[in-house]
């Protein structure tokens, strides 16, 4: 039994090792190989083998056939899983994809939404930017967080350097006080402002406080001059008119009188020249002759000039149907300056024949259309005004009393500057120089008469179309600056 389990390893392992292994089994004592015995051994052998291997080919047909069946079940659970999961995965995109259309559907609505409201923000800001009123931004700590396109304009500041800074800090011009601004913020309330700067620039200032706890202000500034220089023409225009009406009324209440006074004089002078009244004189000594004789004639010229006066007061209050005049202006300044030493013979306890004057007269200046008597009446009050100013200062010491006049050209305008070195004017004068003047109190109008130029500033402003202003210190003095176009 033994050597057949060795042939079926043998044979298994090596056919030709079998063949030899079995012949060398079946030899007899002699080595002479029976091979009857080994046809019916091989035989015997090679059933058992094929039982063996039929044996073990079921066998390893059933492993098969069970390993199939797991491979089967295992294969059919996972397409059960692969089934499932794709169900899963195709819930998943579909929700997936329902997600997706929303959210595009949200974000297409966002970008509309944003669209809007940058199309909505950029309306507003532009209305902002592009609005005639100075607008200002301010947050909780006075930073500037706006500063429109009409402030930049007047302040000469971009928006782009003031934003960030304090108002102060980009402004300093700006009329609007820190004070004010907290002002608004602690009491929550719009404030309203009105300011001026050198009474020539007029402001409506109002402040808006914003609602919420990082809030500020909101100033909104309004250049309302034009509109109040406007305003304060036609209060101007009618308090020349009445100051026409007045000026007439007493011109011709003056002049009647005057006339009669200069009628009786001329009668007393020729009167001087009878022969028994000059007898008369003679014997009396011809020292008072002469005198007489002085007399007369200065009070004759003081009347004439008095005449000469009413007569341009006359004049100015009737309304104008004359055409204008081209005038040399050196010519009517020089006339005017003769005036001035006769009509301001002493203002306080100065000859205006004492002043030093200063001419600064341009060459070649052009004619000027102009109404010659009032340009004149103009520059005599800004004499006397000068004088005035002078004679206040003459106490102190080493002081020359000095008017320098300027005359030249510019840009088709004739420029007139008439500057003293006597008492400025104070901020307050400066705002009331051309305005008329009313008072009961005589003896404060005679005081007020040399400081008030509304007479001049009329002739100026609305019979010559030109423009006057004053710039003055109080210790240094004050300069009149006068406008006249060429071109009427």
């Amino acid at each position: 039994m033994k050597k057949i389990f060795l042939l079926v390893i043998l044979a298994l392992h090596s056919p030709s090792a079998l063949a030899i292994a079995i012949t060398e089994l079946f030899k007899d004592e002699q080595g002479v190989r029976n091979w009857q015995h080994l046809a019916n051994y091989t035989g015997g052998t090679l059933l058992i083998l094929l039982t063996i291997v039929t044996v073990y080919l079921l066998i390893a047909r059933r492993r098969l056939r069970h390993a199939n069946r797991e491979l089967t079940a295992i294969r059919n659970e996972l397409e059960t899983r692969v089934q499932r999961r794709t169900a899963t995965l195709d819930e998943s995109n579909k929700l997936l994809k329902e997600s997706n259309q929303l959210l595009e559907k949200e974000i297409s609505q966002h970008v509309i939404t944003t669209d809007q409201l940058r199309a909505s923000e950029s309306y507003i800001n532009d209305i902002l930017t592009s609005m005639p009123l100075m607008l200002v931004g301010l947050d909780k700590d006075g930073r500037v967080t706006h500063w429109n396109k009409q402030i930049e304009m007047v302040s000469g500041v971009s928006s782009a350097d003031a934003l960030g800074k304090t108002l102060q800090q980009a402004y300093p011009k700006m009329a609007v006080l820190p004070e004010e601004v907290e002002e608004s913020v602690e009491s929550n309330r719009i404030i309203h402002l009105k300011k001026s700067l050198r009474s020539r620039y007029h402001y409506d200032i109002t402040i808006y406080p914003l609602q919420g706890q990082d809030a500020g202000v909101v100033i909104l500034v309004d250049d309302v001059s034009k509109q109040t220089a406007a305003e304060n023409m036609l209060i101007h225009n009618d308090k020349m008119s009445f100051m026409g009406e007045l000026a007439s009324t007493m011109a011709h209440d003056i002049n009647l009188p005057l006339q009669a006074f200069m009628t009786d004089l001329r009668y007393f002078k020729q009167s001087l020249s009878d022969p028994k009244v000059i007898e008369m004189l003679q014997a009396s000594g011809n020292e008072q002759a002469d005198k007489l004789d002085d007399i007369v004639t200065d009070m004759s010229d003081k009347g004439e000039q008095v005449s000469a006066i009413i007569n341009n007061l006359l004049a100015f209050a009737r309304s104008r149907s004359g055409i204008k005049q081209m005038a040399d202006i050196v010519e009517v300044m020089e006339s005017t300056i003769s005036l001035a030493n006769e009509v301001i013979s002493v203002c306080g306890h100065l000859p205006f024949k004492q002043i030093k004057l200063e001419r600064e007269f341009e060459q070649n200046l052009p004619l000027l259309p102009c109404y010659i008597t009032e340009l004149k009446q103009v520059f005599l009050s800004l004499f006397r005004h000068a004088c005035h100013a002078l004679a206040l200062k003459e106490e102190s010491e080493d002081f020359e009393p000095k008017i320098k006049i300027i005359l030249s050209e510019n840009y088709d305008n004739l420029w007139v500057k008439i500057q003293h070195n006597g008492l400025g004017l104070t901020a307050e004068e400066q705002m009331s120089l051309f305005e008329p003047y009313f008072t009961d109190d005589s003896a404060a109008e005679d005081a007020d008469a040399g400081q008030r130029l509304s007479f001049s500033y009329y002739i100026v402003t609305e019979q010559h179309a030109g423009h006057m202003a004053v710039t003055s210190e109080v210790e240094l003095g004050t300069t009149i600056h006068i406008q006249l176009p060429v071109r009427s």
